[in-house]
């Protein structure tokens, strides 16, 4: 029997003649099933898969059948622009059959929310900060909005998990459940994630209810994917135009200098260009939007904004600059296509460089294996739990150490932490006056009003993931910023990179006014790295870059040029990775590079260990090592490497500190100046240093 029939008969009729259903999707099937059953649950389908539904018809169940005073149920998504996306959506489910829903972020405007606060909507939908504004907001009666809360929907959960954002929606989450006591149910949606079962305990929290991923067999579709190698972001804005002509499609680039330059080369060309990224204003995201929904022979230039399961209507093909760096995101771009009835999912990858080049196949060679990156979860979010401690003082004017510790340490995200480190962490926050404690309880510090006081506390609950960007300088011309992770890879006097269309080499990285001093790299001067490619690669990824350029077989999705230049490398590579011990070669000036494919945070470890050791100097890559200095010969790199594989190595005293004390004092979150210098320490260490990745590949040599 369908889970239809447990469907109140109001709601069964409004699916049927409102939405015109005539059956519901698996995916809604199990969905509803588990949901009604009480279980928490994350539900899998692709993007337009019937992800939504499975989760919002049995919450209308729910709260027509036992109905709220206040708040029943929340819809929180990761981005305001979703939220945007589905409000009509889920207008129209509520209002169907008598409920209403009611949308609360940054851009709703002051008058609006008042009336909500009057008169509660059951459903809200909203962003992890917005919920936390409400909580700290003296006008806004959270007990009364939020005592009767059953529900909680956590769209694309697979963006939150594992991050600091997602750290502190699950902390407001908890905060929300205490404040009625009861088990609220938790529902995560998600197209691609590696590791549901990991998400799921994650999101439960401190929930006892039982648990289900909903992941029912998928229908095979037909794909049509192609790489092609057009070398310049000219070539690349050119094939574009050819390729989206006569169609609706978006061209996704992995940064908005790229989306720029490629959008303006496209205009003129016989489509419709709009471009559509976090510096465009809200207008413009909008109108390319609405094109998308009225329209044909229109192309959206995007970053990463158009990623995330905003419904743009049905498109003809997916293009993408170079490639992006995981195959979750690969399949999340390719699924927005082929989602009509016997439409071909497309794709089309159009690179820059060979590194790109290698990465689209990757990834692809990766998703055909059916692997997806599983989600990094953690269990020590200092930064976050020090914001935390900071917003429960100003929720409640004042807070126990106790009723602080009960609270936080439901969270996952923080429950590494043992309650002595937590005290010390509270003695800390005292001494430095982040906190202020009087009779047993702790208010804001004086410290932490003057940095986090501005505009109502906008400071203590925006933005938490935003690395603070180093600014890229010619003189006295500002040119752009980049994030940590890239400037880590930078040598002074030796690092050219690409940035807005031109090379620039590198002169100074001033780490404490976090500035990268640059000049025009000379002529003829091949950049080191692309302003594609900034970020960490996995190992898993890596190696598989390896395999292709390992291997001989054909790959029949590479265009001609795309054939050309990977023949040219596996020509140029494959011997020496298919030698017998490490695959260390010495470049025209000197320098040894060991080719290890390894990813970004494993060379990283092995860049500090090896400096540490021997006194090189290393700049890492996801590929390589690059070794240079007194004596880095091939021999010696060799000698170098095998000693570093021992466990002595390891395991000497002090050596893994050292290997951490390298790490410059980035800043990664706007709390770290309230963190005790460990706690710092270790951070930064979670973010560039992989050290048991670094010894099993050591010992893989």
């Amino acid at each position: 029997m369908s889970v239809f029939s447990r469907f109140p008969p109001r709601l069964q009729e409004a699916i049927v003649s409102r939405l015109g259903f005539t059956g519901l999707r698996p995916v809604q099937e199990l969905g509803a099933q588990a949901l009604l059953d009480g279980k928490n649950a994350v539900v899998l389908a692709p993007t337009a898969g019937g992800k939504t539904e499975a989760s919002i018809f049995p919450l209308l169940a729910e709260l027509m059948e036992r109905p709220v005073s206040g708040v029943g149920a929340l819809y929180v998504a990761p981005i305001k622009a979703l939220l945007n996306n589905q409000e009509e959506r889920l207008g129209t489910y509520t209002e169907m059959v008598g409920l209403r829903r009611f949308v609360w972020h940054g851009d709703t405007p002051d008058r609006a929310k008042r009336a909500f606060i009057k008169e509660p909507c059951e459903l809200l939908m909203t962003t992890p900060e917005s919920l936390e504004v409400m909580l700290i907001s003296p006008r806004v009666p959270v007990q009364a909005l939020f005592s009767q809360l059953k529900y909680v929907v956590v769209d694309e959960v697979h963006a939150l998990a594992g991050t600091d954002r997602g750290a502190h929606l699950l902390s407001v989450i908890e905060r929300l459940a205490a404040l009625g006591g009861g088990d609220v149910q938790r529902v995560g949606l998600s197209a691609t994630v590696g590791n549901p079962e990991q998400i799921l305990a994650w999101l439960k929290g401190s929930s006892h209810r039982e648990g289900a991923v909903v992941d029912p067999p998928r229908q095979p579709t037909q794909r049509k994917l192609s790489v092609a190698y057009p070398g310049s972001v000219a070539d690349i804005a050119r094939a574009g135009a050819t390729l989206s002509r006569g169609k609706k499609s978006l061209f996704f680039c992995q940064t908005r200098s790229l989306t720029e330059a490629v959008s303006e080369r496209m205009r003129g060309q016989g489509t419709d260009v709009f471009v559509h990224h976090s510096s465009v204003s809200l207008e413009e995201r909008k109108l390319a939007e609405e094109r998308f929904h009225h329209g044909r022979d229109a192309c959206i230039v995007c970053t990463s904004t158009l990623e995330l399961g905003i419904d743009v209507g049905d498109l003809d093909a997916v293009l993408q600059a170079n490639a992006p760096s995981t195959v979750s995101s690969f399949l999340q771009r390719m699924g927005r296509t082929g989602r009509r009835a016997g439409q071909v999912a497309n794709m089309a990858f159009l690179c820059e460089e060979t590194d790109s080049l290698l990465l689209a196949v990757a990834l692809i060679e990766q998703a055909r294996t059916g692997w997806v990156e599983a989600v990094p979860l953690q269990s020590r979010c200092w930064a976050v739990l020090v914001q935390q401690l900071m917003a429960l003082s100003l929720q409640f004017g004042a807070i126990s150490p106790g009723d602080a510790w009960t609270q936080l340490s439901r969270v996952p995200d923080f429950q590494g932490i043992s309650a002595t480190e937590f005290e010390a962490l509270l003695r800390h926050l005292v001494a430095t006056e982040f906190l202020f404690e009087s009779g047993g309880k702790l208010s804001l510090g004086d410290r932490a009003e003057r940095l986090f006081g501005r505009k109502n506390f906008a400071e203590l609950y925006a933005v938490f993931t935003s690395p603070v960007m180093y600014r890229v300088l010619a003189g006295a011309q500002e040119l752009g910023s980049i994030e940590p992770a890239f400037v880590e890879r930078l040598v002074e006097g030796m690092s050219s990179f690409l940035l807005g269309g031109r090379a620039w080499a590198v002169d100074a990285v001033v780490h404490g006014d976090r500035e990268v001093h640059v000049r025009t790299a000379p002529a003829g001067k091949k950049p080191t790295w692309g302003g594609f490619m900034p970020q960490f690669l996995g190992r898993e990824v890596c190696q598989r870059i390896r395999a292709v350029l390992q291997g001989d077989a054909p790959l029949p999705y590479l265009e001609e040029g795309a054939t050309r230049a990977l023949q040219a490398l596996r020509d140029d590579l494959g011997p020496l990775l298919r030698r017998v011990g490490p695959a260390v070669q010495l470049d025209d000036d000197g320098n040894a590079l060991w080719w290890n494919f390894a990813g970004g945070r494993i060379n990283h470890t092995l860049k500090y260990a090896l400096e540490l050791a021997h006194g090189w100097k290393v700049v890492p890559d996801n590929f390589f090592v690059r070794i240079s200095g007194a004596g880095a010969s091939h021999e010696a790199v060799a000698r170098g490497l095998e000693e570093a594989a021992r466990e002595e190595f390891w395991s000497a005293p002090g050596r893994i500190q050292a290997i951490a004390a390298r790490i410059p004092p980035y800043r990664l979150s706007k709390f770290q100046d309230a963190l005790p210098s460990a706690a710092v320490a270790e951070m930064l260490g979670n973010a560039f240093l992989d050290l048991n990745g670094a010894r099993q590949v050591l010992g893989a040599r």
